[in-house]
């Protein structure tokens, strides 16, 4: 079972539940694994530390055109269904944009002069770390200067395997990277706040992952603040709050230490655990 934690906008609070969800879970002797898939901006390791004891390089494959064996047919171009490829004929120009690419090999099947080679480029690294002897955290982490993170997330997901829990602590917003961690969750818990800018971002959420059919649940931070729309919103919406975290100067301050709420407070120990099976009925429901 993979479930995905995630979010419209950052700063709500979803790293904050994964990590705690997490700990609970461990402590409870689940088989678990939590990956870290804000790949731009991995931070779980700020609050449950550990050193890596594997690291892989994620690669991929991309295109160099050698402008003396080309022929300037233009087939590479046709076949190229990004518009990764810059292509002026009467100019005899012809040139890769790589941010475009997404290393699909279209091109160099296309090309019959042998004009088109592959080369290996590393665009981020998976790093694995062993956080009990029941769980496990994966890391994954975009090379600077790396375009597109998703081919890294992907490749942190397919690490899991199908032989244990995960849960998938999402990047904020709802673009690719989001899609591509939530594309293979089992269920999707959406973190907000009752903000009007915390309403606006949920809702593109859940329109995104309702043109998924994916089903999800809110848990919603800083309960207390701000107003009641968003409650009443998801009432006519009949999408489940599963958890109310208040707003409290206390969170807050364990949050900013870099501690672990279920850890140091054991009524929040029990409160993640309920979120846990509430979840899990969910899922089965």
């Amino acid at each position: 079972m993979k479930i995905a934690i995630a979010s419209g906008k950052g700063g709500t609070g979803k790293t904050f539940v994964s990590t705690n969800l997490f700990w609970t879970l461990q402590e409870q002797g689940e088989r678990i694994v939590l990956v870290d898939c804000d790949a731009e901006a991995p931070n779980v390791g700020e609050f449950l530390q550990r050193q890596p004891y594997e690291t892989k390089d994620v690669e991929l494959l991309i295109p160099k055109i050698d402008k003396e064996s080309c022929v300037f047919c233009g087939k590479c171009f046709d076949y190229c269904s990004y518009n990764a490829i810059f292509y002026l004929p009467d100019m005899k120009m012809i040139q890769l944009t790589e941010e475009l690419c997404h290393s699909c090999g279209a091109c160099a099947v296309a090309c019959q002069y042998g004009a088109i080679s592959e080369e290996v480029k590393k665009v981020g690294v998976i790093s694995k770390m062993k956080f009990s002897d029941n769980a496990e955290i994966y890391e994954c982490r975009t090379e600077i200067g790396t375009h597109s993170s998703v081919p890294v997330i992907k490749k942190g997901i397919q690490a899991v395997g199908d032989n244990c829990q995960a849960l998938l602590d999402s990047p904020p917003g709802t673009s690719c990277p989001f899609i591509s961690t939530v594309e293979d969750a089992d269920y999707v818990v959406l973190v907000t706040e009752p903000t009007p800018f915390g309403l606006n971002d949920l809702k593109l959420s859940v329109e995104t992952l309702q043109t998924m059919n994916k089903s999800m649940g809110v848990v919603i931070n800083r309960a207390g603040l701000g107003d009641n729309q968003i409650y009443e919103w998801l009432s006519e919406q009949d999408i489940p709050i599963l958890m109310k975290i208040p707003f409290d100067k206390q969170i807050a301050q364990i949050y900013s230490e870099g501690k672990i709420l279920a850890q140091e407070n054991s009524c929040y120990k029990d409160a993640f655990l309920a979120l846990w099976n509430k979840v899990k009925g969910q899922v089965n429901a």
